[in-house]
């Protein structure tokens, strides 16, 4: 109730003064920003006239050098030199950056050594002076602005690239772009015609003003337009002329206070102005601050839209002194509004104060406090109501306090369920972690049993024909006598390796019976072969000898082998063994070369006593799911034949020996297999 009353005398107050106010910072908003859009459509005619005008003036210097008696003489009697001489005195006092004589036909340009073959440069001024006549207004000359692309004005020996090449800046709101530079070039070109006294055309002249950071002229014109007085004490005039919509000549300030060169306009102006070709009077975002601003499109001598002139100020110092205004006329409306209501509240306390001793009752039960009303006003409806909400609020403290023990109780017994919950998920995860442990077991023990079969059948095999070859081998060496001696290399190589083979599956056999195959059961301690203890290897050798057997393959393939070798100590393991590890790797780096490659093969020496042999290869790669498993037996990966065992082996043979085998690899660049192998510094090595 008490608020009820209030509101039917403040609310309408209070609306009154937020109308007032608002209709107030509307009516200011609008004339002030339509003030300041006017000022600045005028600012903008001003800069426009003004860059029309410095236009002209160019056009007019230049009609001033074309008209002068002694430019004529010196042009009529050749005198190179002193023409030079006379235009680059007047290119200098006439604020122009290149000055040129040309030819009646644009087809020469004058220099210091004479006329020399060139291009005037084509476009509607060069068709209105070429095409002048005595009576026509072109005797007075042509200007224009045109624009220059890097292979144009490299040519002119006026227009340095330091004052053309503009890195661009990254602007906030800007349109994006790939661009990085700002290399073309925007010149006011102007063209006369030079004729003697009989009007006779005898040459043109062609001069221009490069606008690339050409700031005079924007200072002139910003000097003109925000002169002393025209704004506001805090705020800033700004002129700018762009090429297509990135700043090449301006003094709008940088983040250092330097000019904001090759900062860009933001894509709004873009699309009104250089898009569509209307004139843009609003506010705008420049570069860090929001300016009223004025843009206008800058029309070449083709008709086309290249750039834009800008005319604008800071925003900010209108704008704070608007909002000045229109707080202070709030503070007064507010400060009228609350001495009205302070009046009326002041009237009502007394009216109001038995519900107010309630309003607080209520709270500080809110807030957890254990009030009470008691008695008030006895006799009266209020008195009634509040003893009435003490007895309520004691039955809501009663209802509170049987709620909190059952939450209490219940808070312990989903504590013990989660205890009890937990227990059971870490037994779960035990018996499923206990699951896959078996399951890799039972994998492997199945892959060990068929490996074993395997490996008893082939050994088996191979050893019947193995007999065979030796037994003719030796007939063969036999009848042959003395004749052998020819292809004796040839015949030991074929024995070697034939024991070899018979050595190999002697190994496989024990291999198969022992179950030391795969890698998860090799030993990484070293080992001894039966009859003696280990023998110093040479790496070298066995390299050289591996490549031997391997020629075929390598020439059939076209791979390229670089070796380096750095080690000093000999490997201690088994050659034959050793042999069979790296023909296993080679060949795996021969079969992922298609046609063509190279493999680079180290050897060098490591700490702690150990050698290390990397094989590079430039194949095609191992995908990097296989890696983990390359070394599995029967594992392949995409190969056309195989077995999956040459790596299983490799790998059970170095660990037997006490060494290691790593693989790094990356798909479509090749592979790298490291051999670490323990090493001693020893004189006397296994050779054969």
């Amino acid at each position: 109730m008490r608020y009820r009353l209030l509101a039917l005398v403040l609310v309408p107050l209070l609306l009154l003064s937020g109308t007032v106010i608002l209709l107030a910072a509307k009516w200011s908003s609008d004339y002030t920003y339509e003030q300041l859009f006017a000022k600045v459509n005028a600012d903008l005619q001003v800069a426009g006239e003004s860059f029309r005008r410095i236009r002209e003036d160019t056009r007019s210097e230049l009609s001033a050098v074309a008209g002068s008696a002694s430019l004529v003489h010196l042009l009529r009697n050749a005198s190179f030199d002193d023409i030079m001489q006379l235009l680059a005195d007047q290119q200098g006092v006439r604020g122009f950056d290149f000055l040129r004589a040309w030819s009646v036909d644009g087809s020469r340009v004058l220099t210091s050594a004479g006329w020399q073959p060139g291009r005037l440069r084509a476009g509607p001024l060069a068709a209105a002076v070429s095409g002048a006549t005595p009576e026509k207004v072109t005797q007075q000359g042509v200007a224009g602005i045109e624009l220059y692309e890097p292979a144009d004005w490299q040519e002119i020996p006026g227009i340095d690239a330091s004052r053309v090449v503009l890195p661009l800046v990254p602007t906030a709101r800007a349109r994006p772009t790939d661009r990085q530079v700002e290399d073309r070039a925007m010149v006011i070109r102007s063209l006369h015609e030079v004729r003697d006294v009989k009007g006779q055309l005898v040459a043109l002249l062609e001069g221009g003003v490069l606008l690339n950071r050409n700031f005079a002229f924007v200072d002139e014109i910003r000097d003109l337009v925000y002169g002393p007085g025209s704004l506001a004490p805090d705020s800033r005039g700004t002129v700018t002329l762009f090429l297509d919509d990135v700043r090449i000549s301006t003094n709008v300030p940088w983040l250092d206070d330097t000019r904001a060169l090759g900062t860009r306009v933001s894509s709004e102006v873009y699309r009104t102005v250089l898009s569509r070709g209307d004139i843009w009077i609003d506010r705008a975002f420049v570069v860090k601050d929001w300016y009223i601003s004025a843009y206008e499109p800058v029309i070449d001598v083709n008709g086309e839209r290249i750039g834009m002139l800008y005319a604008g100020y800071l925003e900010a110092p209108f704008r704070a002194r608007m909002l000045m205004a229109i707080a202070v006329l709030s503070v007064l409306v507010i400060a009228g509004s609350l001495l009205a209501g302070l009046a009326a509240i002041l009237g009502a306390r007394s009216i109001f104060a038995p519900i107010e001793t309630m309003t607080a009752v209520v709270r500080a039960t809110a807030a957890g406090e254990h009030r009470r009303i008691g008695p008030l006003s006895p006799g009266s409806e209020i008195g009634e109501l509040a003893s009435n909400f003490d007895v309520m609020l004691d039955t809501l403290e009663l209802h509170r306090r049987r709620i909190e023990q059952d939450a209490a109780l219940l808070e312990d017994k989903v504590k013990l369920r989660t205890a009890e919950l937990e227990k059971q998920n870490r037994r779960l995860q035990d018996s499923i972690d206990l699951l896959q442990q078996t399951r890799r077991q039972l994998a492997n023990a199945e892959k060990l049993a068929a490996l074993g079969e395997l490996t008893a059948g082939v050994a088996h095999e191979i050893n019947n024909p193995t007999a065979v070859i030796l037994g003719n081998m030796d007939v063969l060496v036999a009848d042959l006598g003395e004749g052998c001696e020819q292809v004796q290399t040839e015949i030991d190589l074929i024995f070697e390796q034939v024991y070899r083979i018979r050595s190999i599956t002697d190994r496989l056999l024990q291999y198969s019976r022992s179950g030391q195959l795969a890698p998860e059961q090799s030993s990484s301690a070293p080992v001894e072969p039966q009859g003696g203890g280990l023998t110093p290897v040479s790496l070298p050798k066995v390299i050289e000898d591996s490549l031997t057997l391997l020629a075929h393959e390598l020439d059939g393939r076209q791979v390229v082998v670089a070796e380096r070798h750095e080690t000093t100590r000999a490997a201690l393991i088994d050659r034959q063994e050793l042999q069979q590890v790296l023909v296993n790797l080679l060949s795996n780096a021969i079969q992922s070369m298609a046609q063509g490659g190279q493999i680079r093969i180290e050897t060098r020496d490591g700490d702690n006593e150990v050698v290390g042999i990397t094989i590079h290869d430039s194949g095609c790669g191992i995908e990097p799911d296989d890696l983990p498993r390359v070394f599995d037996p029967f594992f392949t990966s995409g190969k056309a034949s195989g077995t999956g065992l040459g790596l299983s082996v490799s790998y059970g043979i170095v660990r037997r020996f006490g060494g290691d085998i790593q693989v790094y690899s990356e798909r479509g660049v090749g592979s790298v297999f490291e051999v670490v192998l323990p090493g001693v510094t020893d004189n006397t090595l296994q050779e054969t």
